[in-house]
């Protein structure tokens, strides 16, 4: 006997649907970390998460649907720009003195540190209130130490002194003073880091 009642299902979603969204989704993944990128180098350090839905000409609350909180911004942010300078990094030094391998480090450090200079000194405003930005800036630091003792002969590395010296002078905080409180140029900079280098490695002494 029927009733006349139809019978209901489930309603399908259609696959082109959920692929628009999930398409849509990444645009506004992606605009949101254009648009904060953009912001820090045009010399907005500390941009509220307002401001970046602005410039990304989305809403509000698609950028906290994207990201659960700032840190995460800054995870995506730090992961984009690993990738663009890990060719300076991660490339090969030539089977040369230890000495001409230092100076090929300065140049390199004086690119990697031109290209993330916004973006580390937006970092270091936040973090003292960010526990990834302040657990980032711990292991760039050894990360970009190790890299040092790296192109040192062992006889080098027991001048203790010379090393420290070494590390400080290539260090981000100095190009940071010469850039950024000094207002010197980056091609000014490069000059004096490479200088203050050479009167270092004048000093150490490569123990017997």
């Amino acid at each position: 006997m029927t009733t006349g009642v139809k019978k209901l299902s489930a309603p399908r979603t259609e696959p082109e649907r959920v692929d628009g969204r999930r398409e849509r989704g990444r645009s506004s993944h992606k605009r949101i970390v254009q648009a904060m990128m953009e912001l820090i180098i045009a010399g907005d350090l500390s941009p509220s998460a307002a401001r970046v839905a602005e410039e990304a000409g989305i809403g509000l609350r698609t950028v906290f649907r994207h990201f659960d909180d700032m840190d995460a911004l800054y995870a995506e942010i730090t992961a984009t720009i690993t990738d663009r300078v890990a060719p300076i990094v991660m490339a090969p030094y030539p089977d040369q003195p230890w000495r001409a391998n230092i100076r090929e480090l300065v140049r390199r450090r004086v690119r990697l540190f031109e290209t993330t200079l916004p973006f580390r000194l937006a970092a270091n405003i936040k973090r003292y209130q960010s526990p990834f930005l302040m657990a980032q800036y711990s292991r760039v630091v050894m990360f970009e130490r190790e890299l040092i003792l790296c192109l040192l002969p062992g006889q080098v590395r027991a001048d203790q002194i010379g090393v420290e010296a070494l590390c400080a002078t290539l260090s981000f905080h100095t190009w940071r003073t010469l850039r950024h409180d000094q207002s010197l140029s980056a091609e000014e900079a490069g000059t004096v880091m490479g200088q203050m280098v050479e009167a270092v490695l004048a000093t150490i002494v490569e123990q017997d």
